[in-house]
């Protein structure tokens, strides 16, 4: 288990089915934190749930449940995945709960992610893409060392139009 003051990170157990059910299902993110534009189903989350031990370096992709430190309930992921095992590099996305953001849960998560990224997994670099007008995930990558590599422009469809979308990266070099 990853460990910090605030939230620890632990592998998926198959009683977080209920709870991916809700993250995974949660529309305002749809389309612009990921490419889902439909709900998903128990039993595509169980299938799921069956392969989450699979090896990082087999299936090259993890996710990581966040939990709250003060009462250990499950509050966001956060992912590893289009892992490159030569250029020892992976995205990384993060989410948390909408009724518990704002509590510095993915700020820590991310930087526990990083070390392990780093110490364990002998990564290079992380990088994200991140929607243009995403201001508390832009400042969240920035404060953890990502730098702005690039803009997509025009490259997510909204309600609304369309949104760029920022690139950062993060080399985790004495991270």
């Amino acid at each position: 288990m990853l460990r910090g003051d605030t939230v620890y990170l632990r592998a998926l157990e198959a009683d977080d089915l209920a709870f991916l059910y809700e993250i995974e299902n949660d529309g305002s993110v749809w389309g612009l934190a990921s490419d889902t534009l439909t709900p998903i189903s128990h039993y595509s989350l169980e299938r799921y749930l069956d392969a989450a031990a699979a090896d990082f370096y087999e299936v090259r992709q993890l996710r990581l449940v966040i939990c709250a430190a003060a009462d250990g309930a499950a509050v966001g992921t956060v992912d590893l995945f289009n892992f490159e095992p030569h250029h020892r590099r992976a995205a990384v996305g993060i989410m948390v709960l909408q009724n518990r953001r704002r509590a510095g849960y993915a700020a820590e998560a991310l930087l526990l992610t990083q070390r392990y990224a780093r110490r364990t997994l002998h990564l290079h670099q992380l990088y994200c893409t991140i929607a243009g007008n995403n201001q508390a995930s832009l400042r969240l990558f920035r404060g953890a060392g990502f730098r702005r590599v690039g803009v997509r422009r025009q490259w997510l469809s909204t309600d609304v139009g369309w949104e760029d979308a920022v690139e950062m990266q993060c080399v985790l070099t004495g991270q």
